[in-house]
């Protein structure tokens, strides 16, 4: 696929999200991060010279390889997967502009010493498990308001910029709505978020018209 023909149908994916946040408000402005994790290097700078500058990677260790291949161009990384306590420092290394999977405050405190130990401060989103599946990471919708603020006042390293989470895994339509309702009425209590991030290449329109102004999408930027 030449860069024009990809461009044509990267442009159909922009179309479906623009008429997604059009249903919201002519103001409800929406950020795609393109999901690489499927990727290689070349399918990367393919989307790059198109135009698409945010990239989300779930494994450090991919994280790491490909911001070094890239290092020339100026993306802008997301992490976006579940993060273990002893890659933090990898990570940190990589210094990425928005950790997206931030699902405990454990982690955080953690995060927090190493943090701190460097000199460093990193955007993050706390994770929430709108669905309430075991399958997911984050935290219960129940608890998620008091672990915000708890953050805020232990983590000061941290700099919360508000929630991301992942739809019900059902085929259901209406509890995937719900389970982003549950997310985005999360974030509306919260003072100074910025972000509410949900929605995949499967249920992204749906996100958006819950209030998602992130969406993270994979397989549907890469025509694979």
């Amino acid at each position: 696929m030449t860069d024009s023909e990809y461009k044509l149908y990267i442009d159909d994916v922009i179309r479906r999200v623009e008429e997604a946040r059009l249903k919201v408000s002519e103001h409800h402005i929406v950020k795609i991060i393109a999901v690489s994790k499927y990727s290689q290097v070349e399918d990367i700078e393919h989307l790059y010279r198109i135009g698409q500058r945010a990239f989300g990677e779930n494994k450090v260790q991919d994280l790491r390889e490909k911001a070094k291949t890239l290092e020339d161009f100026p993306i802008e990384w997301h992490f976006i997967g579940n993060l273990q306590k002893n890659k933090i420092n990898n990570l940190l290394t990589i210094d990425p502009s928005l950790f997206q999977a931030l699902d405990s405050l454990e982690l955080a405190q953690e995060l927090q010493k190493k943090l701190l130990a460097k000199d460093m401060t990193l955007d993050a989103l706390l994770q929430i498990n709108s669905a309430k599946e075991e399958s997911k990471h984050g935290v219960m919708p129940e608890d998620a308001l008091e672990i915000y603020k708890q953050i805020q006042k232990e983590c000061p390293n941290i700099k919360l910029k508000g929630l991301m989470s992942i739809g019900a895994h059902t085929d259901d339509k209406e509890i995937v709505r719900k389970s982003f309702e549950t997310t985005h009425k999360l974030y509306e209590q919260l003072e100074a978020a910025t972000i509410c991030s949900m929605g995949m290449s499967g249920d992204f329109e749906l996100a958006i018209e819950c209030g998602s102004n992130m969406v993270r999408l994979g397989s549907i930027m890469f025509n694979k």
